[in-house]
């Protein structure tokens, strides 16, 4: 299967170990206990050297059991060459942790007889649409929160990309291809997630913000958490993203992810974070008061989809619940996880055991590479073995290293320009208007400089640059860009009919046609 985003992520639940690793590790069950002083001496010092190994500017970590928090600190900087130090408060971006809180603040919602998980997204949002009528009718909340949609994976995050709002990538859902029959895949998708929780709040009468701050966030205490990005930047005590730059960590271009909300839009500090897993262990209860029914806030735990095969005798395949992986790691032990990731600069990971009555959660503000991952699995291994299993960073690392390589352009180093290029046409050839119907329109316009391509609902211009003959290159923007992109155009005579941009065509639809 291709690499995508998604499976790096998965890795934090042994996805990307093989066969034969699996093999090696012989699980043991282990007896219910909860994390000792030692372990927590030990957590210290694991986050430091974590630290040290990746550079990573920033850190905030939780561990707690039902009934109290039993570690809370923050490490290095909020931003890499400032003073300001990260604390227990400080307010991060939480990413694609954002989903399992998501799915909590619609368990309220369903508790409180609202909506259903079987609630169908149309009956919220009349104009929401997928590409086959039967699944626009048919699908729910259910389908969306465990990705069996039939989207491809992350489909819809270019989209957003290059400018438009979330009601427009909404509707233009209707027309991405299916990658898959309707409820017989997983794919990792953030706009269908979306697209479910603003279902549900539509049904409740109410903004999707509102509803994260009446239903959860507020029950709960957790001052600092929010899923408006106009809050978070304007937290005095926040985390700013990093990205590498070289062998250095810097501050990058800040991701506003509103479009995305329920799937990505959340933030907030590791003490926030701490009360919501003690909720989560407490099965919808905290400190003897219910905030979530319990009946509701369990079917988020249950395993609804299959991510991954079995690999082991002793272990069951890997599954996605409703905003939630869920991971049998050896006979009787089961694990709730989620990772976060903006290659914009920010990483955050949190796990749950159950069983053993303990959680942890760690918040980073650097772009993706295992760092928050590596603790968690770490610190796991501590607790449960009284040792560190394997070089989780390693792991981790090379993961996150495979899910930053661009996945277009690869037929050629599109970066350098050819020494010898056969020659274009004029420019004239390719200059006007393009139209896709889940990209487009886009257009080609002549400046001072040669050509630049125009995106979005702005637009805005991107310049060309000529690789050779009828392609050309562009930087495409945002969080899911990584090198430049060919664009190839194709001529009849002196015109160019259409243009293939490869950034846009990992699922065949980056066909744009001459207006």
């Amino acid at each position: 299967m291709a690499f995508t985003r998604r499976s790096a992520l998965l890795a934090s639940g042994l996805g990307l170990l093989s066969p034969t690793a699996l093999a090696k590790e012989k699980p043991k069950p282990s007896p219910v206990r909860e994390p000792t002083q030692k372990h927590l001496n030990a957590l210290n010092g694991l986050v430091i050297d974590v630290m040290r190994k990746t550079g990573v500017p920033g850190m905030s970590v939780a561990v707690v059991s039902p009934d109290r928090v039993l570690y809370l600190k923050g490490f290095g900087v909020r931003r890499a060459g400032a003073a300001e130090r990260v604390d227990a408060d400080t307010v991060f971006q939480l990413a694609s942790l954002s989903k399992p809180l998501s799915t909590t603040a619609v368990a309220s919602l369903v508790g409180d007889g609202v909506v259903s998980w079987d609630h169908p997204i149309v009956r919220s949002l009349p104009d929401f649409a997928m590409s086959d009528p039967w699944v626009t009718r048919e699908i729910t909340l259910r389908d969306m929160f465990c990705h069996r949609s039939g989207l491809p994976d992350h489909a819809g995050d270019l989209v957003e990309d290059i400018g438009y709002d979330r009601d427009e990538i909404i509707r233009r859902l209707r027309y991405i291809k299916p990658d898959t029959s309707f409820r017989t895949h997983y794919a990792y998708n953030n706009m269908g997630f979306s697209a479910a929780g603003f279902a549900a709040a539509k049904a409740a009468g109410k903004s999707w913000e509102d509803i994260c701050d009446e239903h959860l966030y507020r029950p709960l205490g957790m001052a600092n958490a929010s899923s408006r990005h106009a809050d978070f930047a304007a937290r005095r005590n926040r985390a700013f993203g990093h990205v590498r730059r070289g062998d250095r960590w810097v501050v990058g271009e800040q991701r506003n992810p509103d479009a995305q909300a329920p799937a990505g839009g959340a933030s907030a500090s590791a003490r926030d974070m701490a009360t919501w897993v003690r909720m989560q262990l407490g099965r919808g209860a905290l400190d003897g008061r219910e905030i979530i029914k319990p009946e509701a806030l369990g079917e988020t735990h249950f395993p609804q989809i299959a991510t991954g095969p079995a690999h082991d005798p002793m272990r069951g395949p890997t599954f996605y619940g409703l905003g939630w992986d869920i991971d049998y790691g050896g006979p009787a032990r089961v694990r709730w996880s989620h990772s976060g990731a903006f290659s914009l600069g920010a990483s955050t990971c949190v796990y749950v055991m159950p069983a053993e009555r303990f959680g942890i959660v760690v918040l980073s503000n650097s772009a993706p590479v295992g760092a928050p991952e590596t603790i968690c699995r770490s610190f796991l291994d501590i607790v449960l073995t009284g040792k560190i299993e394997r070089d989780w960073l390693a792991l981790f690392g090379e993961a996150f290293a495979k899910m930053a390589v661009p996945t277009y352009g690869r037929d050629a180093d599109y970066a350098k320009p050819l020494a010898s290029a056969p020659s274009r046409a004029s420019r004239a050839a390719y200059v006007g208007a393009y139209r896709n119907e889940l990209y487009g329109p886009i257009g080609v316009v002549e400046t001072a400089d040669g050509l630049s391509l125009t995106l979005g609902p702005t637009p805005t211009p991107y310049p060309l640059r000529h690789y050779s003959g009828d392609i050309f290159t562009f930087q495409p923007p945002g969080e899911n860009a990584s090198g430049v992109s060919p664009v190839r155009f194709s001529r009849s005579g002196e015109k160019a009919i259409s243009v293939v941009i490869d950034y846009f065509n990992a699922n065949g639809q980056g066909v744009f046609v001459r207006s």
